[in-house]
């Protein structure tokens, strides 16, 4: 059965299976409310299948036992939490990895991170100004990929109907090979071989979707076995592993003109390896948060005339007839509350995994040391207690402070967010200021964009677009 299943569970399972392996956990279950395993050896897979995915399934749970749930992942206690005031009373002393760096370090085979607090935390700053400073200096190179779609997308008739998907992949591609790894992706036909291997590593996290896959993945090493799909595997690996060392060695030996993410690395207290897996790492995760947030934030900009007339009348009160700069950038508030409510709408990374390392309590409930923990963020975001009608897409909710202090306890601004979220939150914002400035977004009429919840959503199907020149 679960292998007829195997294309009905996101990839947001490989993140589970991943932590889980790193960190055993209790069988436990503490009297947390919540279900008992459907099977003994797969525990409530069968049921997260049959939900669609990792998220609908905490959706269910959450709205049948309350903000605290339990299930069972294999022979292993997860526990959900699924409200805001329940995330505040989490505290793990554990500095554990974003989901996405625990996710693909697990499918790239790289070593868990067991830094303490103190280095998690200098990493974290190093990745900070590897944002920054790759940001600053490639400025001139963004706007100008930013203007060349732009160009491409005046160039249509009004009614050519634009694979929105599709063009904001090339332009995040485009944009992070250059601002990360440096000149050689100034040719097109680097990037659009570095895009090929992305997708082979990518697609790997859809194949391995259910425990009985991952298990074997991960745990007894069958991914040697299918011989096809390791060798993709592999030579994708092999390719993209084999450029960044050569970027590496040449960062380290020359003096360059323009500051890239790699060279913040390189200039760190970190040795060849670590370098070359956090790079590899936030290429492959930029990448990804960044297409996805251009792709959402236009989507929803096409269905409201409203808010897309009030972002252009900031950008054309802000910018007048100049272009944008890093200064202009803080002075686009309203812009930047688009793109929270995109990523809140969008439910943009509906679950992350923290694992609890000493016994503490939440409530009532006793949480066992070693039990992982997942902030189910897709059923915060839409929790009607925290954000009135919270399926409405309106960047005006952020107006109010204290909606953005409860975003940046979820880690999606302010000092938690992710560097790779940063640095989407700065290309989204200059790409829109160069689209909205010139064009008008519009819907395709009668399409129904339904959401694939993966460790990133997306749309399930490709969103189509029209344009039509404001002048």
């Amino acid at each position: 059965m679960l292998d007829f299943a195997i294309f009905a569970v996101t990839f947001l399972l490989a993140l589970v299976a991943a932590v889980l392996y790193l960190y055993p956990a209790s069988r436990q279950a503490a009297g947390i409310p919540g279900i008992t395993p459907t099977e003994e050896k797969d525990g409530n897979l069968p049921d997260i299948v049959n939900s669609g995915s990792l998220h609908e399934f905490l959706v269910n749970l959450h709205e049948r036992y309350g903000p605290v749930v339990s299930f069972w992942f294999g022979r292993r206690l997860v526990v959900s939490l699924g409200t805001v005031d329940v995330l505040k009373q989490h505290i793990n002393p554990n500095k554990t990895s974003d989901p996405f760096e625990t996710m693909l370090k697990s499918l790239l085979r790289y070593q868990s991170s067991g830094a303490n607090v103190s280095e998690n935390h200098t990493r974290k700053k190093l990745y900070e100004s590897g944002v920054t400073n790759s940001l600053q200096s490639n400025f001139a190179l963004l706007l100008k990929l930013s203007e060349e779609l732009l160009d491409k997308w005046l160039s249509y008739p009004e009614s050519q109907h634009v694979p929105l998907g599709q063009h904001m992949l090339g332009f995040a591609m485009k944009s992070v090979t250059q601002m990360v790894m440096g000149s050689t992706f100034e040719d097109d036909q680097e990037v659009i071989h570095f895009q090929k291997n992305h997708g082979t590593i990518i697609s790997m996290f859809s194949y391995f979707q259910v425990w009985s896959e991952i298990g074997k993945a991960f745990l007894d090493g069958s991914l040697d076995k299918s011989t096809t799909r390791k060798k993709q595997y592999e030579d994708a690996l092999r390719q993209l592993e084999s450029i960044l060392k050569k970027i590496i060695k040449e960062r380290k030996g020359g003096n360059f003109g323009q500051h890239i993410f790699i060279d913040s690395l390189v200039h760190g207290n970190l040795n060849d390896q670590q370098i070359l897996e956090d790079s590899m790492i936030f290429s492959l995760a930029s990448c990804v948060i960044t297409a996805k947030l251009c792709t959402w934030a236009i989507c929803f900009l096409t269905t409201s005339e409203e808010v897309q007339k009030k972002l252009y009348e900031e950008i054309d009160q802000v910018l007048g007839k100049d272009p944008i700069t890093p200064e202009k950038i803080e002075q686009l508030r309203y812009c930047r509350q688009v793109l929270c409510e995109t990523v809140r709408t969008a439910k943009l990374t509906p679950v992350s995994a923290r694992l609890q390392d000493v016994e503490g309590k939440i409530d009532k409930f006793i949480i066992p040391r070693e039990t992982l923990v997942l902030y189910a963020l897709g059923v915060v975001l839409q929790d009607p207690s925290t954000w009135p009608s919270p399926h409405k897409f309106d960047p005006d909710r952020f107006d109010d402070e204290s909606m953005m202090k409860t975003f940046s306890l979820l880690g999606f601004s302010g000092a938690q967010e992710c560097p790779e979220l940063r640095f989407a939150y700065m290309v989204t914002t200059v790409l829109l200021s160069v689209l909205v400035r010139r064009l008008h977004l519009l819907s395709v009429e009668g399409q129904l964009i339904e959401t694939k919840y993966e460790l990133v959503t997306s749309p399930k199907e490709e969103a189509w677009i029209t344009v039509s020149k404001r002048y």
